[in-house]
């Protein structure tokens, strides 16, 4: 077995329409297994799922409750690694990187939303926003906040930039939540469920904004989903049950 990489490196060494394709996909996985131990039994949560996200998808996950969709979205984001087969993100092998490295490409390369919202309660809107790009300790006090300004204005959130988590509306929160993503600029923003616990209005807005920061800033989007409305904002929506991939059907939007 290769031993494990310290840091991530890019891709090289393809060149043609080869190299074209390997520019294009942002995320791929190939026979992707995914088993976890339960006592003296082991479950297999993803059985050699084959998939390819473009830069610039926006690619909906939909299958009911205990179909993987969770257990992918982790082995893309670097939660969690495969049993077998491959996951490629941004060009990195993940099964071949170190934990440092993981946590790097994590940081660097990914944005996460989560349908709980994940927020810190302690800190305003603005300061939790702020908060990934404290962690990459990469800009200066009155850069961040330029940052943070404009990506809190592109949410439509101005007004609440001084308030905790707690004054906020559940579609004010994932506002919040999705501009915390993309403050760092992410080349692929996972959202598991997103809109679950939003009431069906305010949950077609928030995937309205994810979608409009898609066509506009270029990021990529995969996020899970059970809501048929939901899934005809994507370009793609690929149904997932007992751990293997069925289709990857083309969207509405």
């Amino acid at each position: 077995m290769p031993s494990k990489t310290e840091t991530p490196s890019s891709p090289t060494g393809a060149s043609g329409s080869a190299a074209s394709g390997a520019q294009s996909a942002l995320v791929e996985l190939v026979g992707a297994k995914k088993d976890y131990p339960l006592g003296r039994t082991v479950v297999s949560a993803l059985r050699g799922v084959d998939l390819v996200v473009r830069r610039g998808e926006f690619v909906a996950l939909a299958g009911p409750s205990g179909s993987g969709k969770t257990t992918l979205l982790n082995l893309v984001g670097c939660v969690d690694v495969a049993t077998a087969g491959t996951v490629r993100v941004d060009g990195h092998d993940t099964g071949r990187l170190s934990e440092k490295a993981l946590t790097q490409l994590r940081l660097e390369a990914l944005g996460f939303i989560f349908q709980s919202f994940n927020l810190i309660a302690v800190l305003d809107v603005f300061q939790n926003i702020e908060f990934p790009l404290l962690l990459q300790g990469k800009l200066g006090k009155g850069e961040r906040a330029e940052r943070v300004r404009s990506i809190v204005e592109k949410v439509g959130l101005t007004q609440q930039m001084k308030q905790r988590p707690a004054e906020l509306s559940g579609g004010q929160r994932q506002r919040v939540a999705i501009a915390r993503a993309l403050v760092t600029r992410p080349r692929l923003v996972l959202a598991d469920e997103p809109t679950a616990n939003l009431d069906s209005e305010t949950g077609e807005r928030i995937i309205d904004l994810m979608r409009e920061l898609n066509h506009t800033e270029g990021t990529t989007f995969l996020f899970s989903t059970h809501d048929p409305k939901i899934m005809t904002h994507a370009d793609r929506v690929v149904h997932i049950a007992d751990g293997r991939v069925l289709d990857a059907a083309a969207g509405h939007a």
